[in-house]
């Protein structure tokens, strides 16, 4: 299975974007703090995704998926966090994508599990 035709790889390389433009506004102070640990979380997500396709097996791509999704509840708590210290406003639409990229990944752990 090649994770660049994965619908879940996609949409987590486009949130990746996303995130790293949005946390360009984030004070300079939080640099090495919160912007660091919400860019790591956030790439991580495909990443895990990737390294699980590349596996031999259905078993660890799942795994990996499963990895993923903890990088994403990650995500999600670090933007709520900073959302709630004024770093960004107006996350709904954000909280809803990052909802979405969980189904999607739910969606292929389903898939995967009856293969």
């Amino acid at each position: 299975m090649d994770h660049k035709e994965l619908d879940a790889w996609k949409v987590a390389v486009d949130l990746s974007v996303e995130i790293y433009s949005l946390t360009q506004s984030f004070p300079k102070e939080e640099i090495f703090g919160l912007v660091q640990q919400i860019r790591r979380s956030v790439i991580s997500i495909p990443s895990n995704i990737a390294e699980g396709c590349a596996r031999g097996s259905s078993k660890e791509t799942i795994h990996f998926l499963y990895v993923s999704l903890g990088s994403l509840a990650e995500l999600e708590t670090q933007i709520i966090i900073a959302s709630k210290l004024g770093f960004v406003n107006g996350i709904d639409e954000l909280l809803i994508k990052l909802n979405k990229l969980k189904q999607v990944i739910l969606g292929l752990i389903r898939y995967l599990k009856t293969v």
